[in-house]
């Protein structure tokens, strides 16, 4: 995943190493941080989170990359990438998400290219759809063990 897209249609912000950001960021285009950022929202079209990133709040982007740290949760509408230096406490929402050897988490996961309705009332009725059961398999019921 590339960090830019295109001159003209992003704005490339960084939060440097050895720098400390605090409340909500918004911001059109890609963000890295190197730094510490604490607040109440964290929102970009990319986010790089670099190794000595430290990030404390909810994020929300297009797709993410972790090599460092994020206590919140995320929430990607295209990708998540954990790098081995990863360290997440926090639930991640997203269609993609891809984990290395020697990420570090602690939450919950939720990989739908829906983000918007349950995964598990859609697999519910997934499962239930073909309406099979011992009955229509054997025309007798079947007795419980």
């Amino acid at each position: 995943m590339a960090l830019v897209k295109t001159a003209s249609e992003v704005t490339n912000s960084t939060i440097g190493e050895n720098s400390y950001f605090s409340g909500r960021f918004f911001i059109n285009g890609s963000l890295k941080i190197d730094g510490k950022f604490e607040g109440k929202s964290l929102q970009a079209d990319q986010l790089y989170i670099g190794v000595t990133g430290r990030v404390k709040t909810n994020v929300t982007a297009s797709s993410v990359i972790v090599e460092g740290i994020i206590v919140g949760n995320i929430t990607a509408r295209n990708r998540v990438m954990l790098l081995p230096t990863a360290r997440i406490l926090g639930d991640i929402s997203t269609p993609e998400l891809i984990i290395q050897n020697g990420v570090i988490l602690e939450g919950r996961c939720m990989i739908s290219n829906d983000l918007k309705h349950s995964a598990r009332d859609y697999i519910e009725s997934e499962y239930g759809r073909d309406n099979l059961t011992l009955e229509r398999l054997f025309g007798t019921r079947a007795k419980s063990a």
